[in-house]
């Protein structure tokens, strides 16, 4: 299992790096679009679609992300989309953590479906527009999700249960701690201040995130990147009762040794135009 996960994670970094830092955003968006496609893929294979009906999904993606980059959308200010985007984020998944596993089958299946795609696009739309504003914006706001996720995980290990009696969502993810959520967002705030700092010191011609929120406040720059950090935990949870719905580990065995697209971006889905949104806004 672990060589698995190697061999992947390095095939993965072979092409994302590269396509990260070429001149032109095109590599990357065309990347992440290929990605997002086969997230929609396993979307209707865990909403029990068929397998036609599955790669069906997985085109429909592919067309309503290509359709908004012909149409421009990659370099227009979409404020409008994002504050949409980020408040059916919100609302919909404190909805769907209220109504646990059980409540996810009682979603329409038709909604179920058009709002899983939904929100890949949205996340591609928004992973791509950060990218053409720039690489270091936009690995501030992935940094963002692997620091929380790091920083939850041994704060969890270190402190779990420690300070509360109960778990974050023991039917759900038994091994989350409300310290493990504490602990990311005390991570990516010490991350937000140093990257404040560097972009001081280097004189970074591409602010990042972190860099524009401070510039606009301080206070806006804790509670944005806090904000965030829970939102990226809300992604995972979802997800995760996702697929306790459906009765498997992961989305998908497209990548070996860490599961599926889903299983991977599941955190970034929300926090992606959460952080459009609070550029744009």
């Amino acid at each position: 299992m672990l060589k698995q996960r190697v061999i992947t994670a390095l095939v993965l970094l072979a092409i994302l790096l590269p396509a990260l830092f070429y001149p032109s955003f095109v590599p990357f968006a065309a990347v992440t679009l290929v990605l997002m496609a086969a997230g929609a893929w396993e979307w209707g294979r865990l909403n029990a679609l068929g397998g036609m009906a599955s790669w069906a999904l997985g085109a429909l993606c592919l067309l309503l992300c290509g359709l908004s980059w012909l149409g421009g959308w990659l370099q227009r200010p979409l404020p409008w989309l994002w504050t949409l985007g980020g408040g059916a984020w919100v609302l919909g998944g404190a909805l769907l953590l209220r109504a646990g596993v059980a409540g996810w089958p009682q979603v329409p299946r038709f909604l179920r479906i058009v709002g899983g795609v939904l929100a890949l696009w949205l996340a591609w739309l928004a992973v791509a527009q950060a990218r053409v504003a720039g690489v270091n914006f936009l690995l501030s706001v992935l940094t963002l999700v692997w620091a929380a996720d790091i920083c939850a995980y041994f704060a969890g290990r270190a402190f779990g249960l420690r300070l509360t009696k109960g778990k974050l969502a023991p039917s759900i993810s038994p091994g989350k701690s409300w310290e493990g959520v504490w602990g990311g967002m005390a991570g990516v705030l010490l991350l937000a201040i140093a990257w404040v700092a560097g972009d001081a010191h280097w004189q970074a011609t591409v602010p990042s995130l972190y860099t524009q929120l401070a510039h606009r406040g301080w206070w806006l720059l804790f509670i944005g990147v806090a904000f965030m950090a829970a939102m990226s935990v809300v992604g995972d949870l979802v997800e995760s009762l996702i697929k306790r719905s459906a009765g498997v580990k992961d989305s998908s065995g497209l990548l070996p040794g860490h599961g599926g697209v889903l299983d991977r971006i599941d955190a970034l889905l929300p926090t992606l135009p959460l952080a459009m949104m609070l550029t744009q806004f």
